[in-house]
């Protein structure tokens, strides 16, 4: 082999093995940055994962919500009628978190089980139910109105 065919099979080789080493390093991090949804169904049936961030859906239970009065935190427990799972949170929860609603939560589970909550997002009006919790509380057996809650018919 002559070294300008051997120049050119080396160029080919060292651009091959940096495109998948781009791809390889893409993919591991879109994959480290998914967050799955977990009904509190999943998580008290050992399926959610205890050190990776994930979300959790469902309904706050009433008389459930607890505030620190020295501080930020709040705690609280989510239902999908079938299951409940305590949630912690430190920050402002948004002005339309109450109690008996619906609201998504990102974070992760602790060693005691409770899930800690970076970020609660609530609904934003009242005919509206993020469709991973209508669809956690219809699996769990409540009677959920998918026309109400997601606007469709």
């Amino acid at each position: 082999m002559n070294p300008r065919r051997r120049k050119m099979l080396f160029g080919i080789i060292f651009v091959v093995l940096g495109v998948a080493a781009a791809t390889a390093l893409g993919l591991k991090a879109f994959q480290e940055n998914l967050l799955y949804f977990y009904s509190p169904s999943q998580i008290a049936n050992g399926e959610a994962p205890v050190s990776r961030l994930f979300r959790i859906g469902g309904m706050v239970v009433d008389g459930s919500v607890k505030r620190d009065p020295d501080s930020l935190k709040v705690s609280f427990v989510l239902t999908d009628t079938a299951k409940s799972v305590g949630v912690s949170y430190e920050g402002i929860l948004p002005d339309l978190f109450r109690e008996g609603q619906g609201i998504v939560a990102n974070g992760q589970l602790d060693k005691d089980g409770v899930f800690v909550a970076e970020e609660v997002l609530a609904k934003h009006d009242e005919n509206y139910m993020p469709p991973e919790v209508a669809e956690a509380l219809a699996n769990a057996g409540a009677e959920v109105d998918y026309g109400k809650y997601t606007g469709t018919p």
